[in-house]
């Protein structure tokens, strides 16, 4: 009988063994079916190991090693680029509160410091600008008429040797006190100042409409002053304007062109409001304030005095006009037989102080 088992020599082992890697490659991997075995071109029974399919290749994992690190530099880069882009946002809308906040601290000091006296400071520069325009036309006037070639020198004939003047002559114009006389003419044309306005009236005719209180002070000056005395202020320019427009205006219906309107205020801006103000109520032009017609504009009381002397050698009657910014009257204004001083109160003073 044989033994069941093989034999325990160095060869038997060794024959042992190889059945036994064989049954655990077997194990291991997938059956090998013998149509495999003969399709694959070995022989049968034989097996050859497949590529391994689920390891990647070497070129495949190189490039996904070298593309980790790279998109996470990408993202530390983008990540600096917010943070500092953040800074400067977060620096740029404090600077705008801050010029924000200045600009409106400035707008507050502007509005405190200039909106009460940039209109005043604007009159002044177009009253000071009419009052320059016209004085250089007078100027211009004036250089015109002077005479270079010097006149030969006259004697003045005696009194004695005058002629009688005819008696048919015209009359002087009426001295003041004497508008007692036309009392119904001049209260109709204060009341017809006080209707409605004619801005198509004929030049030196009053184009705007008097208040009663202008009014009353007219009729107060004309028929109980007898033209020449000071009136209380009526608290404007403007107003004392209108006034003073009216009553040469009712001159005008009286004495025709033989007066002259001579305007006194201290300051050109003064002068310019005048000058405008006159020229809106009356409907006159530039041409009519001219140093020898119409109405003249004086700084000075002493260059109006020799004004008002020469039109009375001349047999013309002046109308002096005190603007109510002059505290002082010269004593010699007085003495003409037409002028109307407008006296301004403390306040109005005061206000004249303040805007020139």
């Amino acid at each position: 009988m044989t033994e069941p088992f093989p034999p325990t020599d160095a060869s038997g082992a060794e024959r042992a063994e190889v059945p036994t890697a064989q049954a655990a490659a077997a194990a291991d991997g997938p059956p090998v079916l013998p149509g495999d075995a003969a399709g694959a071109g070995g022989a049968p029974g034989s097996t050859l190991p497949e590529p391994a399919r689920d390891q990647p290749q070497p070129e495949v994992g190189q490039a996904l090693s070298q593309r980790e690190p790279t998109s996470s530099t990408s993202s530390a880069l983008l990540e600096l680029a917010l943070s500092d882009l953040q800074e400067r946002r977060s620096a740029l809308e404090g600077e705008i509160a801050t010029l924000e906040r200045r600009r409106e601290q400035l707008q507050q000091e502007m509005a405190r410091s200039f909106s009460g006296q940039s209109d005043a400071i604007a009159r002044r520069i177009r009253g000071f600008q009419d009052y320059l325009v016209g004085a250089l036309q007078d100027l211009v006037v004036a250089a015109e008429q002077i005479d270079l070639v010097p006149q030969p020198v006259l004697v003045q004939p005696s009194p004695l040797d005058r002629p009688a003047e005819p008696e048919d002559a015209p009359p002087p114009p009426a001295a003041a006190g004497q508008f007692s006389q036309d009392e119904a003419l001049i209260r109709s044309l204060l009341e017809r100042y006080g209707g409605q306005p004619d801005f198509h009236a004929d030049p030196w005719k009053l184009r705007r409409t008097l208040e009663v209180e202008g009014a009353g002070l007219l009729e107060d000056w004309f028929l109980f002053q007898g033209g020449r005395g000071a009136q209380p202020s009526s608290g404007s320019r403007n107003r004392n304007v209108l006034i003073a427009a009216a009553a040469i205006s009712v001159l005008g219906e009286l004495y025709g062109d033989r007066f002259q309107t001579l305007v006194l205020a201290g300051q050109p801006e003064r002068l310019g409001e005048w000058r405008r103000g006159l020229q809106d109520c009356l409907g006159l032009s530039r041409e009519d304030f001219g140093p020898t017609s119409g109405i003249v504009l004086f700084e000075r009381a002493e260059a109006l005095i020799e004004r008002a002397d020469r039109l009375e050698e001349r047999g013309e009657l002046p109308f002096i006009v005190i603007d109510a910014a002059e505290r002082v009257v010269e004593i010699p204004l007085l003495q003409f037989p037409l002028w109307l001083a407008f006296a301004a109160g403390p306040d109005e003073l005061l206000l004249e102080e303040d805007l020139y």
